[in-house]
């Protein structure tokens, strides 16, 4: 019988829970934030992970 080893990843991470925090606190009326500010985690990493690769891109030219 032979072993395998299962291997998982992923999960939600620091920016998914500091989404889900900002909109529960959005929702319950503590912040009074706009919206684009308490889904900034998300398009904020989007556009670090944007800037990231097209300095890669450059650097390989």
């Amino acid at each position: 019988m032979k072993k395998r080893n299962v291997e998982t990843s992923g999960g939600i991470g620091f920016t998914g829970l500091l989404t889900i925090a900002f909109i529960v606190l959005k929702l319950t009326g503590i912040i009074t934030w706009s919206w684009w500010w308490v889904l900034s985690p998300l398009w904020v990493s989007w556009l670090l992970a944007l800037i990231v690769l097209v300095v890669i891109c450059i650097l390989e030219l």
